[in-house]
This record gives structure tokens, C-alpha cells and sequence, in this order.
């Protein structure tokens, strides 16, 4: 411990001090003395402190008879005019003569009497360097002058008497995130309210507490503020005997002959064109100086018996995630209710449920994460790499693989981007040669039909001139090229990141982790134990008399059946609820006559084209929102009802239920737009209805085009949505919860305040970190990945509004783990789980997906069957050919024209393939119809096949595991088991040397005079 040495007393009064020294002062005060008000009050008039080991104080008490009595000072405090003497006249009355180290021992005793009766049992801080008009520069100039003769004093005498001082900020950098003998690390944080004196609560602790010690634990309370804190420290032989029971994988020392094994696997990684890339982009590349290149080790099993062979000073040897994720398994594992230990009384997340602990958390690290701020977590180093490795030593192996995942798909964002934005700039520069746009631009005459009952007119086809444009981007020769590079992509991006991360996961000594070395959840063990069907095999008990807590197969279908059959029934149930609400927009865009009033005119094109379309778009978007927020609580508590043995089978059941829904609900008005909209309207004299509605008709920018509008709508407005959710609340909930804590606002009661002095208390402050915290960052980027491969052919800019959200989202990412939530504690992982089947199925949907919408959505099939039906090449009559004719007296519901110019109009078009009027069959479907439609099959079939080939062909030229990597991983293990071998030969021949030497000893022994041995007289 660090006691506060005064080195000038003077008049500073308690009120002028900040929190921060208040609360400093406290710490060394006695909180339980009658003196503790006068005691606070006299330390309170000291702002320069030297720190120094109390230790050393006690060790020299003997020496020094200036020692007074704790009720002696007590009553001098409460006298008028009291005034302490300060350290420099003690020197002074000493002659300054004789050992300086007594003198700064005697000044740094008296000042310690002067503030309190005893040694201090925690730590005291002083302010910074104020004064008064009654201090005076004397007071300063002895205060210098004795610091002076300390420090000077502290490195002239003897190593076995030196007294080393501290400043407040070396004492802070020792303590900030320590036990109070600022040795052991603070690896766990139990917090509770001091205010709240249940005794079934204290009682509850005081077993948990217990049976941590007992598991070898070491312990440390806080009670300094209202708010308590435990803090946990595990000792080396907690770690070894934990790491061997979780099967953790540590470095090992430099075995003979690796260094052979990764020189050749970095010759042959370090090729010509990898060489010439480094150094191209230089500039992206890791500051070497602050996160330096790992050497590779070979990694092994962590056991006891092989202790000897880990290279415990190596980075990897149970760093920080490592200790967190043991400890919070011990912590996930202990009873709290003595002599009922069950299932359902054992694990600190019960007890935070219960109110017992208000929260569990580790700490982070200023250092690290000052450097991860800086150097990652920061959006203007946008372009650099990220350090990977010190991720993963900081949160783990399962956040370091998202972090990785993330800027994988972000770089290979990169070329698919470039492709789109190649194709939107064909579009332009063939603008003017499109036959479409410009016999649309051109016409005069043609009279369409209207495009409601009744309050629609006549508009002629020429005010679709601007949007036919528009719509040539998007839907051009270069469209199927687009798809095509779209859908090969979407193949190797997942196949490259699988062999990307298996070097990560093997440099990181997780290969041949599986998920079957899981332990049970605590809640399923619980689950389990409340069971009448299972609580015959739950309890049973051993030879001693006790129940353990056992691991039962529970039966599919008289157990999990039914919670898993209610949970996946309610989740169609959301999903039903979710198509009735695009189905309501729907209705909504049917009878969109009711937004006359607000939106204009709705004959104008601008309607038509533009203010519909987003106005029903946004509708959607928040519609969307409210669904997914409603359901997202809502799969958390369904997911909780089905029987989850691991974490992992968790993670996966919930992600499945919350992405089936999400799919729905992000893409079904999309699917809609791209599949049915306008593909059965009917004709003039025979509309298709719904609810006594006509169906909804393409735009007359194509419904290719509205596609696009609501793709960006969504796509942007779902990115703009995460990023608020994501940075801004978690922003605002830590500033109030700050300043409500440090303001006491929740209470008038000034002792409810929270000052955040060290890092428990500042992480206090932060927002708590969930087990399936990636969840929410997971889904937003895969439901992404769903919009660029599903969708993105209808705006091929797409990926590029990808790439540049990911860009940003990768830091702003690092920025909410680091500075708005608490750390979270490391887990194990070998890769993204379920996510990567997920974008697997997605990637096989997006191909049937970009079939349909070339063929049904886009002219190519039909303007191929007219160019080879009319030996029309350059499309010049093109438009004509897909307009049919109808003749104004067949109108099934007469227009209400009223003072309409077309009112003596007797024909016009309609954008459709059928007879005209005048023919024996009119308004039938014409031959070409059916020839179009067996082109748009026959091309879905084949355009289909190819696709799959082409991707089979790419799964199987890129392997999950590298060659390279699986050589080495070969040679790896063959070393290993040779190492181990040869290190079994030596412990087993010192064995037999060690028995052959007591043998030895003991024949001698026997051999000595005098020696008796029954054994002689037989």
C-alpha cells in the first residue's frame, strides 16, 4: 500500500476541493471514527502529497518516538486554533543534521499522525498545487525544499533503507486498474449497491464470494462510494488448472527445427507479387513500432504435465480475453445458496438477474486501448490494416474474427464496386443510342391509356422521356455482364474468406477447435434441473450423498419438441405479420388517389414517378424498423424457452429465427417490386383487381426503376437507422448515465453520486456487453450482403454505397467497443458460425434472383425475340411493338374526364402483348407473347446452370485451407509429437535416475557401521 506524505498544511477549504479529491481524501479518512469529519478536514488542507510504502513506515515505527495516540489527535483536530506542524520544522528541530532518512521517516510519520490515528488501510491523493493568502511562498519554499531532501535523501542512502517517493501520477498508473498493493491486476469487477442492505442479498454474496475463494480467487472490496465493487484477481494456479479443464491452447518455446518450417512458409508466402503489392501500399500497412510482427509458435493443448514446454512470456501465453474467459467461467459456475445447490442457484448472471450484483464486467486497458484509439478505432486511418492480432489479445478470438471478417468483405467490396460504377458509366455514354429512350423522346402522338378508374386522364408518352433514361442505366447490355460478375463474386468472396481465416485461426492457435469441448450453459443445466420429466436423471446422487450437477440427454421429441415447435411457430407468426404490412403498403399504393391533397397533382409524371414510389418506400422503411425492433426482443425470450446446451447452439438457434424474419421483412417489398408488380394487371377492358382495386402498374420509368428507388431508399435508410442505433444512443446513454451518476440527479441526496477515479468505477459508467453483442453487427452486414447480391442489378451502384458505409462502419465499430461499451469477455472461435451458411444460402437464392429479374424485369429477352422475329436489328420499331392498342369504348370503368383535352380520344396504348381491337380475336395474347415467355424460361434454365457450374468450378479450384497452410500444419504436428516424445524419454530416464539414486543412497546407508536391519536376523 501507498500512504500520503504532507509535506505544508494550510487553509483550504472543503468546499473548493473537486469530486475527484473529495472522494481521494475519503479513501484515507476513518469512516468509522468519531474524529473522521476534523480527520477529513485536516487532510483536506493539504494539496502537495508525496506517496510513500506504508510498509517501509511500519517497518520503522520502532525508531521514531513522535509517534501520538489516534484519541490525542482526535481531540488536538477539534480544538480552535489547532494548527499541525508541518514536516520542514521537524526536519528543522532535528539540526538537519544527522540521518536525512530518519528526518523524512519523522516528517512523513507526523504528517500521517497529523491526518489520522493510524496508518491508512487504503490510499490517499492530494490535489494539485493551490494556495491561499495565508499559505504564503514560505509554505511553498518549504514544501519544495523538503521535496527536495526526499527525493535527494531517497538516492544517497542504502538499498536496504531507501525509501522510495511517488508521485500522485506514478501512484495512479500502479493502482488505476490494481489491488491496493498494486501487484495483482484487476481481472473481474462485481458491483452492487452499498445503499440496498437485504440480507438475503448480503447473505447470497457472502456464499458466492465464499466459494470463489474457495475455487483459489483472490478478492479485494471497495466500498468507497455507494456503489461497491469486488475486485478479482486469479492467481497462476487458478489459470493452469482451468486452462488444462477448457482445453486452451498456449504457445509453446521455440522447438528445434520450426524455425525451418516458417522460414519456408514465409519464402514461399513472400512471392514476387506480394512483395511488389506491400510495397505498392505501403501507406496502409501497420505501424511496425506499435504493433510489431508476431513471431510464429507452435501451439498445444495447455496440461500441467508439460509445463516446462510453454513459453510463458510470450504475448499469447493467457493474455488478457484468455483470463477473462476463465474466470468468467468459474464466475458462471458457482452456487450462491448454501445446502440447495442446484442448477438453478449457481451463476453470477442469476444474481445480476436477481438484483444481487448490479453488474459483472472485466476492465479495459488505458494503455491498449489508448494505442487501439489512436492507431484503430479512428475513422481518419480509414485506409490502414487493422491489427488483428492485438485485437484478438484484447476481445478475443470471436471479435477479432468479425473485425476481420468485416474488412475482409469490405476490401473484396473493391473490384465489384468498380465493375458497377463501370456500368453506370457505359449507361452514360451510351445514353444517346438507346432506340427506347429515344423513340420516347421523339413521339408525339402516342395517347396512353389512363392508369386508374376513374380520376386518371390520358398523358401522352412523351413525359416518360426523362425516366426512360434514367432507366437506360440500369437496364443496358451491360446489365447481364453484371450479374453475371455479381454472381461469381458472391462465390469467391466466401470461399477466399474461408481460406483467409483459416491462417488467422491457426496463427492464433485454434486449429481443431470445435464447439463439442463447450461446456453447458448455466440456464440450460437450470432449464434441466426444473424439468418433472427430467428430474428423475438430475437427481441422482453420487457415493458421498450429494447431487452433482449432471449433463442428461434430453430427448428431441417428448423435451425440446415443443419449445422449439412455439418458438419457430410464433416467429411464421411475425413473418405472416410482416407480409400483411407490405401487403397493407400495397393497398396503400392501390389506392393512392387518397394523397391527392397532400402530394400535388397526381396525372403529373413527378407523382407517377417519384413522389409515390418514396413516399411508399419510406412508409415501408419504418414499417420495417418497428417490426424488427419488436421482434428482436422478442427471439431473444423464444430463444430462451428452447432447450440450448452451449452458447454456441444458442447463438446459431437465435441468428436463425432473427435472420428468416429479417429476410422477409427487408426484402419482401423488394421481391414484390422485382417478381409481381405489373406482371398481372390484365388490360383496359379486364383489369385484374384486388379488394375492388386495380393491381398496381409498373411506373412508366419500368419497374425496373422503382426497384432501384426502393432498393436506395431502404438500403441507405436501413444503414443511416444502425448508424444512429449504433453510435449516437449508446452515446447519449453513457453521458447521462455519467452525468446522472456524477450529479446524483436520480436522487437529491448529494452521497448518490458516482465519481469514476479509477477504471472499474469509469467502466461502470459504460454500456454493458451481451453475450451476442456481434448479433446486431453481424446481421446488419449480412442483410447487406442480401441487397448487393439480390438486388443490386437493378442499381449496380450498390456495392460501391456498400463499400463506402463498411469503410466507416469498421471504425465506428472499434469506436462503440472501446469508449461506449464494457469490455467484453474473450471467447473461442474457429470462424463466423452460422453467418457464413447463411450468406451460402443467400448467394444460391441471388442467382435464381438475378435470373427472374433479367428475364421478366428488363427488355433483353424481348428485344432478342424481336430482333430475331422481325429482322429488325437496330430496334428501330421496337417501341411500337410493345405497346398494344385498345379501343376507348371497351373501358370495363369509364373515365371521368371531365374538362380533360383527350375527352374525344378513341384509341389508345397500353404497354402489353395483345391482339388489337380489330383483330378476330382481340385482346388475346399474340404468338410472340408466348415466344417471349419461353425465352425468359429458357433463359432462367440456362443462365441458372451456368452460374452453378461456373461457382462449382470455384469451389473446388479454392480449397478451404490452403495448400501451404496444410503442409504446414502437417509438419507442425509431426514436430509436436516428436517434441513431446523426446520430453516424455528425458521426464521418464530423470525418473529412473532419481530412483536409482535413492537406491543407491539407501544401499549405503545400509552398508554403514553400526547400521541395524531386522532383516539380518531371518
Amino acid at each position: 500500500m501507498y500512504s500520503a506524505v504532507r509535506t505544508y498544511d494550510y487553509e483550504y477549504p472543503e468546499s473548493e476541493m473537486d469530486e475527484r479529491e473529495s472522494l481521494y481524501f475519503d479513501t484515507i479518512s476513518l469512516a468509522d471514527s468519531e474524529a473522521a469529519a476534523a480527520h477529513r478536514k485536516s487532510m483536506s488542507q493539504s494539496r502537495n502529497t508525496i506517496y510513500h510504502s506504508a510498509v517501509d513506515l511500519a517497518e520503522n515505527e520502532g525508531r521514531n518516538s513522535l509517534r501520538l495516540g489516534a484519541a490525542e489527535h482526535a481531540a488536538l483536530a477539534w480544538q480552535p486554533g489547532y494548527r499541525q506542524s508541518t514536516a520542514l520544522e521537524h526536519l528543522r528541530e532535528t539540526g538537519g543534521g544527522g540521518d536525512h532518512t530518519d528526518a523524512a521517516i519523522t516528517a512523513q510519520i507526523l504528517a500521517l499522525q497529523n491526518g489520522r490515528g493510524h496508518l491508512p488501510t487504503g490510499i490517499g491523493v492530494g490535489g494539485g498545487p493551490g494556495r491561499n493568502a495565508a499559505g504564503g511562498a514560505d509554505a511553498g519554499c518549504g514544501d519544495d525544499e523538503v521535496s527536495r531532501r526526499l527525493l535527494r535523501n531517497s538516492s544517497t542512502i542504502s538499498n536496504k533503507d531507501k525509501k522510495l517517493p511517488i508521485t500522485y501520477s506514478q501512484w495512479k498508473s500502479r493502482t488505476y486498474r490494481r489491488f491496493d498493493d498494486g501487484n495483482r491486476s484487476v481481472d473481474f469487477v462485481l458491483a452492487y449497491n452499498g445503499e440496498v442492505q437485504l440480507e438475503e442479498h448480503r447473505r447470497k454474496r457472502e456464499i458466492f464470494e465464499a466459494n470463489l475463494r474457495r475455487e483459489g480467487l483472490q478478492l479485494e472490496h471497495n466500498k468507497v462510494q455507494r456503489v461497491h465493487f469486488i475486485k478479482i484477481h486469479a492467481p497462476a494456479e487458478v489459470l493452469y488448472r482451468y486452462a488444462e479443464i477448457l482445453k486452451i491452447k498456449v504457445p509453446l518455446k521455440p522447438i528445434p527445427g520450426q524455425e525451418q518450417i516458417f522460414a519456408e512458409s514465409a519464402h514461399e508466402f513472400k512471392s514476387c507479387f506480394t512483395r511488389m503489392c506491400r510495397s505498392l501500399f505501403s501507406s496502409v500497412q501497420l505501424n511496425t513500432a506499435l504493433f510489431p510482427e508476431r513471431e510464429g509458435r507452435i501451439h498445444l493443448e495447455f496440461s500441467r504435465n508439460y509445463l516446462d514446454l510453454y513459453d510463458k512470456e510470450h504475448p499469447n501465453f493467457f493474455d488478457a480475453s484468455t483470463r477473462y474467459s476463465i474466470i468468467n467461467f468459474i464466475l458462471q459456475r458457482q452456487h450462491f445458496v448454501e445446502g440447495e445447490e442446484t442448477a438453478d442457484n449457481l451463476g453470477v448472471e442469476k444474481l445480476v438477474q436477481d438484483g444481487v450484483y448490479s453488474c459483472a464486467y472485466t476492465l479495459h486497458d488505458k494503455d491498449d486501448r489508448d494505442r487501439l484509439l489512436k492507431e484503430w478505432a479512428n475513422v481518419s486511418k480509414w485506409k490502414n490494416l487493422q491489427p488483428l492480432d492485438q485485437i484478438k489479445d484484447y476481445f478475443g478470438a470471436k471479435v477479432a474474427l468479425y473485425f476481420a471478417w468485416l474488412g475482409f468483405y469490405t476490401q473484396m467490396l473493391i473490384p465489384i464496386s468498380v465493375l458497377g460504377i463501370l456500368c453506370f458509366f457505359y449507361g452514360f455514354l451510351t445514353w444517346s443510342n438507346d432506340p427506347i429512350s429515344r423513340d420516347i423522346c421523339d413521339d408525339n402522338g402516342t395517347i396512353m391509356c389512363p392508369q386508374c378508374d376513374r380520376s386518371c386522364d390520358y398523358w401522352r408518352l412523351n413525359e416518360t422521356c426523362t425516366s426512360s433514361k434514367f432507366n437506360y442505366l440500369i437496364d443496358n447490355n451491360m446489365t447481364v455482364v453484371f450479374a453475371l460478375a455479381m454472381s461469381i463474386w458472391a462465390v469467391a468472396y466466401l470461399e477466399f474468406w474461408k481460406r483467409y481465416s483459416a491462417g488467422l485461426v491457426h496463427r492464433w492457435g485454434l486449429t481443431g477447435f470445435n464447439h463439442h469441448v463447450e461446456h453447458p450453459r448455466p440456464q440450460y443445466l437450470a432449464k434441466i434441473s426444473r424439468s418433472k420429466k427430467l428430474s428423475g436423471k438430475s437427481e441422482l446422487q453420487d457415493e458421498n450423498g450429494k447431487r452433482p450437477i449432471l449433463d442428461p440427454d434430453v430427448p428431441f421429441w417428448s423435451i425440446k419438441f415443443l419449445p422449439n415447435f412455439t418458438s419457430y411457430s410464433i416467429m411464421i407468426l411475425f413473418i405472416c405479420i410482416s407480409v400483411i404490412a407490405i401487403a397493407g403498403i400495397i393497398i396503400y399504393r392501390m389506392a393512392q388517389r387518397a394523397s391527392h391533397s397532400i402530394l400535388g397533382s397526381e396525372n403529373s409524371m413527378t407523382f407517377k414517378v417519384m413522389i409515390l414510389p418514396m413516399t411508399a418506400g419510406i412508409i415501408d422503411l419504418i414499417v420495417i424498423s418497428m417490426l424488427d425492433l419488436v421482434y428482436s426482443s422478442l427471439a431473444v425470450k423464444l430463444t430462451n424457452y428452447e432447450y440450448c446446451r452451449t452458447q454456441t447452439e444458442y447463438d446459431e438457434s437465435l441468428t436463425i429465427k432473427n435472420y428468416v424474419f429479417q429476410f422477409v421483412n427487408y426484402y419482401s417489398s423488394l421481391f414484390y417490386i422485382a417478381f409481381l408488380k405489373g406482371k398481372f394487371v390484365g388490360y383496359p377492358a379486364k383489369y385484374n383487381r384486388v379488394l375492388g382495386f386495380r393491381q398496381e402498374e409498373c411506373n412508366p420509368g419500368g419497374c425496373l426503376m422503382e426497384l432501384c428507388m426502393q432498393l436506395v431508399i431502404i438500403m441507405a435508410g436501413k444503414q443511416a437507422v444502425n448508424a444512429i442505433v449504433e453510435m449516437l444512443i449508446p452515446y447519449l446513454m453513457r453521458t447521462f448515465k455519467e452525468l446522472s451518476y456524477r450529479h446524483g440527479w436520480h436522487k437529491n441526496n448529494k452521497d448518490q453520486r458516482l465519481v469514476p477515479y479509477n477504471q472499474f468505477t469509469e467502466d461502470y459508467n459504460l454500456l454493458p456487453a451481451e453475450n451476442n453483442s456481434l448479433y446486431a453487427e453481424y446481421l446488419e452486414m449480412v442483410v447487406q450482403f442480401g441487397f448487393i447480391t439480390l438486388f443490386s442489378l437493378a442499381f449496380p451502384l450498390a456495392p460501391l454505397l456498400a463499400l463506402l458505409n463498411n469503410v466507416i462502419e469498421v471504425r465506428l465499430d472499434a469506436i462503440k467497443m472501446l469508449r461506449f461499451v464494457r469490455r467484453p469477455v474473450g471467447m473461442r472461435a474457429r470462424d463466423i458460425g452460422v453467418w457464413h451458411s447463411i450468406m451460402t444460402v443467400v448467394t444460391r437464392i441471388a442467382v435464381a434472383s438475378s435470373a427472374m429479374i433479367i428475364a421478366f424485369s428488363t427488355n433483353l429477352i424481348p428485344k432478342i425475340v424481336y430482333a430475331a422475329s422481325m429482322g429488325d436489328p437496330e430496334l428501330n420499331n421496337y417501341l411500337n411493338f410493345t405497346l398494344a392498342v385498345f379501343n376507348t369504348k371497351d373501358f370495363q370503368v369509364e373515365p371521368l374526364l371531365g374538362g380533360s383535352q383527350f375527352v374525344n380520344e378513341t384509341q389508345c396504348r397500353y404497354t402489353e402483348f395483345r391482339n388489337p381491337p380489330w383483330h378476330e380475336q382481340p385482346y388475346k395474347r399474340p404468338m410472340i407473347y408466348w415466344k417471349i415467355l419461353t425465352g425468359r424460361l429458357a433463359f432462367i434454365v440456362i443462365y441458372q446452370n451456368i452460374i452453378n457450374m461456373l461457382q462449382g468450378i470455384l469451389r473446388w479450384a479454392v480449397p478451404d485451407v490452403s495448400g501451404r497452410l496444410l503442409k504446414r500444419i502437417t509438419r507442425e504436428n509431426f514436430l509436436l509429437r516428436e517434441h513431446i516424445i523426446d520430453y516424455e524419454k528425458q521426464h521418464a530416464m530423470q525418473q529412473a535416475q532419481m530412483t536409482v539414486n535413492g537406491l543407491r543412497q539407501r544401499t549405503t546407508d545400509t552398508q554403514a557401521p553400526g547400521y541395524d536391519d531386522a532383516t539380518t536376523f531371518v
